[in-house]
């Protein structure tokens, strides 16, 4: 792997170099990787379904809460390591585990073996963006980096599809060769697990060769000094946010600290047992409970331990604003992108390989079109206004309303797939707006754990939520349709949020220096 600092000026750069561009590529790649491990579930659900005795809640859980809990609680401390540590370094090496993660949810036998199979995709896979989105910002100028983030971000909607293509390819043909089962036993959606978890392994060669830029060299900032021990700084931001492990951080805060997190733990855990006295299943709400409890956990001790961090994060209204916001838009996007392909094959009689290529490609088209221009004109309004780009994001939270309707209303594929079409165009726009105004709100030593802690708004309150909600609200209605449209409701909060932003987010970029220094960054 390649340690040297890839040359930087010390001035402000006004252009990207062509060797930015390159490694832009080869994060789109691994991004796009990211998503076919994460997305494949989709086009495999029903078959799982019946080979697992699963119901859609189960799916739900499966696809959101067993793999963003974890990605989120770990892309925390992981954010913080692409902070400190190698970033090139940290990408390759969570590529090879959540690659062999996906390919050994191909043997999985059990609901709970591909429980522990979709975790460790999730631990894996929380190295990504943390990294991605602090090297983007080191080797594209402000300018180019709503648009660099954007391109980087369309393989969540390339991949995606690209996922339910392939899966529903390999599963039919599988199927139709070894109708009694394959090698080993195998089904096709567990050939389809292995079939893409392994070219991972290869791809994490050539990322380990991309060269790591200096920090904030791009902007013209003097760069910050390397952390001594970087691994004693994720062993300790782990203390603080893996549960029971929390409960020592706390104490080393002393008493009241100590205090202040036996009283989260203990609210967490009353509103776990109310949901639970009325029937709520425990998987889903215990995991999202440690999950609030362990943000909780680590935000409290990452003021301790890095004040001017905190200050720009967590005590930053305008960075919560943003979260609350895109994290909602996700909460809807995560919702239709899991449950489009069993509608389909469900309710519009489609196969698993027409709905693999018709709504795979539908997604992918849809969301790599919107991204892409979503990108583009955040950029363009950045110039014209501070916040210029919440505009996209407030875009990207009301045009797709009506749309989801009418597809989830739908009883024709003739009507289904232009309406899902549209919406997954529209609601793509907002991800480059929303990244690049949460990477300006922080220093550039601060964007890993920004990034980290941006992704628990599209973990806990979108992947974690969402798809589960439309899959338990179907099981309790029997209907598809009721369970993802339930997921509209929260279209006013998203709105309110988006608005807070706009209104905030001046203010607070154009004071991120000061701040900083008054909270002790040494600037």
């Amino acid at each position: 792997m390649a340690t040297e600092p890839a040359p930087q000026p010390a001035t402000p750069q006004t252009r990207a170099s062509g060797y930015a561009w390159y490694v832009l590529a080869v994060l789109f790649v691994v991004y796009v990787l990211n998503f076919v491990d994460r997305q494949i579930i989709s086009i495999l659900a029903e078959d799982i379904k019946r080979d697992l005795h699963l119901k859609d809640e189960d799916l739900g859980f499966l696809y959101g809460t067993a793999f963003g809990v974890f990605y989120s609680l770990f892309g925390i401390p992981l954010g913080r390591l692409a902070d400190n540590w190698n970033r090139v370094r940290l990408m390759t090496l969570g590529l090879v585990l959540w690659s062999s993660m996906t390919a050994l949810s191909g043997f999985a036998r059990s609901g709970g073996m591909l429980v522990g199979a979709r975790i460790g995709v999730g631990i894996g896979e929380a190295t990504a963006s943390p990294s991605a989105y602090s090297l983007i910002s080191d080797y594209f100028p402000k300018k180019l980096r709503a648009t660099a983030l954007a391109i980087y971000s369309s393989g969540l909607y390339v991949g995606g599809g690209v996922s339910l293509s392939i899966a529903g390819m390999i599963v039919h043909r599988w199927n139709q060769a070894y109708p009694q089962g394959g090698p080993l036993g195998l089904h096709g959606w567990q050939a389809a697990f292995i079939a893409v978890g392994l070219p991972g392994l290869l791809i994490a060669i050539l990322v380990a060769t991309l060269r790591e830029p200096k920090r904030g060299a791009v902007e013209g900032l003097p760069e910050p000094e390397r952390h001594p021990a970087p691994f004693q700084a994720l062993l300790a931001d782990l203390v603080t946010i893996v549960p029971p492990f929390t409960l020592i951080g706390a104490a080393r805060g002393g008493a009241k600290a100590l205090a202040v997190n036996l009283l989260a733990l203990g609210i967490v855990s009353g509103v776990i047992a109310i949901l639970l006295a009325y029937g709520e299943p425990w998987p889903q709400w215990t995991a999202v409970g440690l999950g609030a409890y362990a943000v909780f956990s680590w935000a409290t001790a990452l003021k301790r331990r890095d004040l001017p961090t905190y200050t720009l994060v967590i005590a930053n209204p305008a960075f919560i604003a943003i979260v609350i916001a895109y994290g909602l838009n996700a909460f809807v996007a995560y919702g239709v992108s899991l449950w489009s392909a069993p509608f389909a094959m469900r309710n519009l009689g489609v196969t698993i390989q027409q709905a693999g290529g018709t709504i795979g490609g539908t997604l992918a088209f849809g969301g790599f079109v919107g991204v892409m221009v979503g990108g583009v004109i955040a950029d363009r309004l950045r110039r014209w206004h501070p916040a210029g780009r919440i505009m996209v994001i407030l875009f990207g939270a009301i045009v797709p309303v009506p749309f989801i309707i009418l597809a989830f209303r739908a009883t024709e594929v003739a009507v289904f797939v232009p309406c899902l079409l549209v919406a997954a165009t529209c609601a793509s726009t907002a991800l480059g707006a929303a990244g690049a105004t949460m990477q300006d709100l922080v220093l550039p030593r601060m964007r890993g754990t920004a990034t980290g802690a941006f992704f628990i708004g599209t973990t806990l309150l979108g992947l974690a939520m969402g798809p589960y909600i439309a899959g338990r609200v179907s099981t309790l209605t029997g209907s598809l349709s009721t369970g993802v449209l339930s997921l509209l409701l929260t279209a006013p909060i998203t709105i309110a949020a988006g608005i807070a932003a706009y209104r905030l987010v001046p203010k607070a970029e154009a004071n991120r220096e000061a701040r900083a220094r008054a909270a002790g960054e040494p600037i």
